[in-house]
């Protein structure tokens, strides 16, 4: 099956419902003065919480970042308990090497250029990230926003490098149209934070429709 996680989580019970879905990855954003950027210590709660509730067969902890000091990177790291640090900014790969965790590297695809070349450019970036067994994560380029926004760049993008490479596909995802982006990309992952949510907050019956529809996919 089809690997997800859902981003941007803020509260225990939107957690919980995330991790009920059949998530198995559950993401808070530690970026300054992004929307969705949750405290320290309240993340640290709903994740004590969390992993008391699902034990070690539970869903990973990500949390999001973009270009901060190391130092307070891995210092969130320790005392989250984060099992993955996903960098969403231009940190270089002898950044990745210094943090305390596994990492998830956001990649910008911007679709508006001749797609050999594009992909030509992400193989590289992912050869890169997977020689230091790290993840990629592959979103839709948008000017002056730290993720897709909410928007979907072309799959047959993503198809291309999912052919060899284990990604997790983002960007304009749905309960609606997740099954379609699974179907044509074949990601090993996908990633949602605005297709669960109704007026900037997380949408419980979104969030668990999401995981039955990553769950459809390939099912008679």
């Amino acid at each position: 099956m089809t690997e997800f996680k859902i981003c941007g989580l803020r509260t225990l019970e939107d957690a919980l419902a995330a991790a009920d879905a059949g998530a198995s990855f559950l993401g808070f954003v530690f970026v300054p003065g992004v929307r969705r950027q949750i405290d320290e210590a309240l993340a640290s709660e709903i994740i004590q919480e969390i992993k008391r509730r699902t034990g070690s067969g539970g869903p990973r902890i990500v949390g999001l970042f973009a270009n901060q000091a190391m130092s307070e990177v891995n210092r969130i790291i320790s005392k989250c308990g984060l099992d993955f640090a996903q960098l969403c900014g231009d940190e270089p790969p002898d950044y990745w090497d210094q943090v305390e965790a596994w990492v998830i590297k956001m990649l910008k695809v911007a679709d508006d250029g001749p797609k050999e070349k594009l992909v030509a450019g992400l193989r590289k970036h992912i050869e890169d990230a997977m020689s230091r067994m790290h993840l990629c994560l592959l979103d839709k380029h948008t000017a002056g926003a730290l993720g897709g926004a909410g928007k979907s760049f072309d799959w047959s993008i993503a198809a291309e490098i999912a052919k060899n490479y284990r990604i997790i596909l983002a960007g304009g995802l749905t309960p609606k149209n997740v099954h379609e982006a699974i179907s044509k990309a074949g990601p090993w992952g996908v990633d949602v934070s605005t297709g669960v949510e109704t007026d900037g907050v997380k949408d419980i019956d979104k969030i668990m429709a999401f995981g039955n529809n990553v769950r459809a996919v390939g099912v008679a």
